[in-house]
């Protein structure tokens, strides 16, 4: 595995790749520098052979991540406040624009990764930590995690993913206007109750240990048919059904002819465990 800056990531398991966000001291907040890395390290492990499932947490016991580091942006980022520039007000719109849009793509890395990406989030979990988990395609918790869209109180509106993609996780729009206007706080009953989680867990360990488990058995199934249900749960999700449909029969009419088929369905009627070649 490569090593980064602001990311620690290893493989616990055949296949599996653990990335940790690795800025404790700073309960692992995002600067500019950290949110290029990211996209590096998804796409990274999304081309790479030798992973089938990815876990994504946060370094430290306090945060998943506390969110964007505002000090950091105001000072060299997207809230600098420049004095006397004279660039004209679409200029600057111009560069605001390509700036969000390409903090966006860093983040929507982990959704267009090909692998899928396991999250798991414990202690302060708020603002870009839900911009990352709803890009996530399993959500686990630690029960002692603190949620919230935290935007608002900066004088925003997220602008990076959770209002396009939580509304579809959750599918209500009512408990998202509820938590995204007033950037309250919600906990992990409340996120197991509306689905924007699997599971909570006592502790990040066990959630750990949780999501180990879940990506082994990930690993072990054909990465032909993971990686394409991937691929079309996403495309139905954003997609009218007859299109999704149409989609999927193309997909299949090449993924159906792998190997992996047979072997799946010898190994179910010899009660054996198949082992598939990497892709």
């Amino acid at each position: 595995m490569a090593t980064y800056n602001h990311f620690l990531v290893d493989t616990p398991a055949p296949f599996v790749a653990h990335v940790q966000i690795n800025r404790p001291q700073k309960l692992n907040a995002f600067y500019e520098e950290m949110w290029l890395e990211m996209k590096t390290v998804f796409d990274t492990l999304s081309y790479s052979p030798d992973i089938r499932a990815v876990i994504l947490s946060g370094a430290g016991d306090r945060a998943f991540t506390s969110g964007l580091d505002v000090q950091a942006a105001s000072q060299n980022g997207i809230l600098q406040q420049t004095e006397g520039k004279t660039s004209d007000a679409a200029r600057k719109a111009a560069g605001i624009k390509r700036h969000v849009q390409e903090f966006q793509d860093c983040i929507s890395s982990i959704e267009k990764c090909e692998k899928p990406v396991i999250c798991i989030m414990h202690g302060i979990s708020i603002g870009l930590a839900l911009d990352i988990s709803t890009c996530a395609d399993i959500r686990l918790c630690s029960r002692d995690v603190k949620f919230a869209v935290k935007e608002v109180d900066i004088g925003l509106a997220a602008d990076i993913g959770t209002l396009s993609r939580l509304p579809r996780i959750v599918g209500s729009f009512s408990w998202v206007k509820d938590v995204a206007l007033s950037a309250r706080i919600f906990d992990a009953e409340e996120a197991l109750r509306v689905g924007f989680v699997s599971h909570v867990l006592e502790s990040k360990g066990e959630a750990i240990g949780k999501a180990l488990e879940m990506a082994g058995l990930l690993a072990e199934k054909s990465p032909i048919a993971v990686q394409g249900t991937k691929e079309l749960l996403n495309h139905a999700r954003d997609n009218r059904l007859a299109d999704s449909l149409r989609y999927t029969g193309v997909w299949n009419s090449a993924a159906i002819q792998t190997s992996d088929v047979e072997r799946a369905m010898l190994s179910g009627l010899k009660k054996t465990k198949p082992k598939f070649e990497k892709l």
